[in-house]
């Protein structure tokens, strides 16, 4: 999704500037063309050699240098997107005076592109009146923030934010920057995952081996897409997908409410979970000792959510299930789809070895209610989930 977008990533002078690199290697490596303009207090930190070596292309550190005069309107202007991490304090206070001293500065004065900066700096630094004023100013004036995190400084541990973004977190917020202005611009994306759980007793219950991967790599693509998107999860050792709003639920009954609850104002709902299908007829209420002796469960069948909240679909709305099937998957994946009333299905064999449960990757064939038919070769989950949404912006924008 940066294959060629031009991104110049200003360095100031903070100890987390190491962590820069990270970012300007992640950068690269997904197609992005970086220019790095050092100021002279990133430079005691870390040396243009190595962003060089990262990045494969030169780095600026100063205004003076001969031939590069002009270095500061042709960048402001060339750039696709500016980021400035770390943001130190001072260079936070020099963009908001409209202060333009050094070759970062100026190309932030005269920038007519998007600026994304990820503040960093002692946490009483962050926390003055003045660090608060300036980040106001410039978030008035359109300049996207991510960060400060809570964490460890360089001083020592803190419960106050102060900590720069974590690289994957700042790489996310570009990817919306650049990648967010297609058709899911805005939309509102409901995304369920993981499993759920059946208390068959206060300690047991029954569950399926869904770990929620799919269904977190869908919402972080949709994000990054610029969709606004709530992932319904159950329970999953996942950590929750970067500025995704995150309902948690336990059982096939909490997550029919919550998808209930959302369906009237969703453009799009993708049906990642694996609820339970069934559950014990009679829970327990207290802990069954295994010295009792042979133990016969009953179960009934938990509700099908994609039918029972079928009339609580928005109009127009795309609607997207999926079939985790063992034997003649596609055909029993196309009756779901006629039966639920889908757009789409996304169809894979749990006993095909590298797909299905607990793996990340996935091989899928998706089937449109046009009859359309996609078979996707075996790949990660991340570019699974890109290839359906793909075929939902054609949807949603038709």
């Amino acid at each position: 999704m940066l294959e060629g977008h031009r991104v110049l990533l200003g360095v100031s002078g903070g100890i987390a500037s190491y962590k820069s690199c990270y970012l300007a290697r992640a950068l690269a490596e997904r197609g992005a063309l970086v220019t790095t303009v050092l100021t002279r207090g990133a430079a005691e930190f870390v040396g243009s050699a190595t962003f060089e070596a990262l990045t494969h292309q030169p780095v600026l550190r100063s205004i003076w240098e001969p031939g590069h005069a002009l270095d500061h309107v042709r960048l402001a202007q060339e750039s696709e997107l500016i980021v400035v991490a770390p943001a130190t304090a001072h260079l936070i206070a020099r963009a908001a005076q409209g202060l333009a001293d050094d070759l970062l500065t100026t190309i932030l004065l005269a920038a007519t592109v998007p600026v994304l900066l990820a503040p960093a700096m002692n946490d009483a630094m962050f926390a003055h009146p003045a660090t608060q004023a300036n980040l106001a100013a410039l978030r008035s004036r359109g300049i996207s923030l991510v960060g400060p995190d809570l964490g460890s400084l360089a001083e020592g541990p803190s419960e106050q934010p102060g900590r720069m973004s974590e690289p994957d977190v700042i790489l996310a917020h570009i990817t919306r920057l650049l990648a967010g202005r297609g058709p899911l611009a805005s939309a509102r994306v409901v995304i369920t995952s993981g499993p759920t759980r059946e208390a068959i007793d206060p300690i047991r219950f029954l569950s399926n081996r869904s770990s929620g991967k799919m269904g977190h790599r869908l919402a972080e693509v949709a994000w990054e897409r610029g969709a606004e998107v709530t992932l319904v999860s159950g329970p999953s050792a996942l950590p929750p997908p970067v500025g995704v709003r995150v309902e948690r639920v336990e059982t096939t009954q909490e997550l029919e409410e919550v998808v209930r609850r959302e369906l009237p104002d969703a453009d799009v709902l993708i049906m990642a979970a694996a609820p339970a299908d069934y559950r014990p007829a009679d829970s327990q209420v207290e802990k069954r000792p295994k010295g009792a002796g042979e133990w016969s469960l009953a179960l009934e069948p938990t509700s099908d959510i994609l039918s029972s909240t079928r009339s609580a679909r928005k109009e127009g709305s795309v609607i997207v299930g999926f079939a985790l099937e063992t034997g003649d998957a596609v055909t029993k994946g196309q009756a779901k789809l006629e039966q639920k009333g889908l757009d789409f299905i996304v169809i894979n064999d749990a006993l095909e070895p590298g797909a299905g449960f607990d793996e990340d990757t996935n091989r899928v064939t998706i089937l449109a209610k046009n009859g359309e038919r996609w078979d996707l070769p075996l790949q990660s989950k991340r570019e699974v989930a890109a290839a359906i949404l793909d075929r939902v912006e054609r949807y949603h924008v038709t």
